[in-house]
């Protein structure tokens, strides 16, 4: 039993890894000129199929793609690049360290509330909760590593960061939050379901 469950979450480990790096192709424009992207589904199945250790390598390997646009890999990243240029350390943890944050906090709130909640509805709050807390670590870290130079002042515009936030992802964190919840709630019914979890 043992044996074939670690199987499994090497199998599924490598699905996802997979989706990630797919999913670094299929990125949906916005009016706003952001993108949404399907990157979250594969760290909140990772968060609450394989712990938190699954969820934060997962969360890294989306980190990862997504610091790999600044290099204009992946279609590229305007505005990712322009962070890299001020500065790399900066923008690795922007975009790496906060995806691996993510990916382990996801998996231990799935694990805290677990224990209390339906678990078709667990799977659900998972997916919404690693969408959402996403769009707050990197904005918070956008903010915080880079919101003293020019080119962050500018697009705030007098505005206070708080409320730069809220209109700069609005509409998009929206889109990824349900798409995230809808998503990780059915692959965790079917996979439970096929008792594979």
């Amino acid at each position: 039993m043992k044996n074939r469950k670690k199987t499994f979450e090497i199998a599924l480990l490598g699905l996802l890894l997979a989706l990630e790096f797919v999913f670094a192709y299929v990125k949906i424009p916005m009016a706003s000129g952001l993108c949404f992207t399907f990157y979250m589904v594969p760290v909140a199945i990772a968060a609450f199929a394989m712990g938190i250790r699954g969820g934060a390598i997962v969360g890294g390997i989306f980190g990862l793609l997504s610091f790999s646009t600044c290099f204009g890999w992946f279609g590229g990243d305007a505005f990712g690049a322009l962070l890299l240029n001020m500065n790399p350390f900066y923008t690795f943890v922007l975009c790496v360290v906060t995806r691996v944050m993510v990916g382990a906090l996801a998996a231990a709130i799935h694990k805290l509330i677990s224990k209390w909640v339906d678990v078709r509805i667990c799977y659900m709050i998972t997916g919404f909760l690693t969408a959402l807390l996403n769009t707050i670590l990197f904005m918070s870290a956008l903010v915080l590593l880079f919101g003293n130079t020019a080119e962050v002042q500018g697009m705030v515009g007098g505005k206070s960061f708080l409320l730069f936030i809220v209109t700069s992802v609005g509409i998009n964190s929206v889109i990824e939050i349900v798409i995230s919840t809808v998503l990780t709630g059915a692959v965790g019914t079917a996979l439970k379901k096929a008792k594979l979890i």
